[in-house]
C-alpha cells in the first residue's frame, strides 16, 4: 500500500520562502514519477511541479518555473518542493501524488495522494 505524507507547510509573508517534503512508503519507487499539486478554495486542484523518481524528468508548471524547485533523495524515499518568491496566489493546499511511468501534469494521471499540507502566503 502506497502512502505518502506530505509535510512543511505554513503561513508565509509574500516573497518569502517554503520547502514542502513528501516522505513515501509501501512501494518500490524505481520506476515511479513524483507530483507536487495545488488546490485552492473554490478551485480546481492543479499541477505544480513533478520528477521521474530518478531525477532524469522534471516538468513545472509555467506558474512555478523559476520559483520553485523539485527533487528527491532515493535514500530517504522523499520528494521536496522547495518554493521562494512566493505570493498570495499560492495560498493553497498542496498535494503529493504518485503514478507507475513517466511524468504527467493530470492529476487523473496519479494513483495514489497524500492528504495535503497547508501554505497560506499573507500579502
Amino acid at each position: 500500500q502506497v502512502q505518502l505524507v506530505e509535510s512543511g507547510g505554513g503561513l508565509v509573508q509574500t516573497g518569502g520562502s517554503l520547502s514542502l517534503s513528501c516522505a513515501a512508503s509501501g512501494a518500490s519507487f524505481s520506476s515511479y514519477s513524483m507530483g507536487w499539486f495545488r488546490q485552492a478554495p473554490g478551485k480546481e486542484r492543479e499541477f505544480v511541479a513533478a520528477i521521474t523518481w530518478n531525477g532524469g524528468s522534471i516538468l513545472f508548471a509555467d506558474s512555478a518555473k523559476g520559483r520553485f524547485a523539485i527533487s528527491r533523495d532515493s535514500a530517504k524515499n522523499t520528494v521536496y518542493l522547495q518554493m521562494l518568491s512566493l505570493k498570495p496566489e499560492d495560498t493553497a493546499v498542496y498535494y503529493c501524488a504518485a503514478r507507475i511511468g513517466g511524468i504527467r501534469a493530470g492529476p487523473r494521471s496519479y494513483d495514489y495522494w497524500g492528504q495535503g499540507t497547508q501554505v497560506t502566503v499573507s500579502s
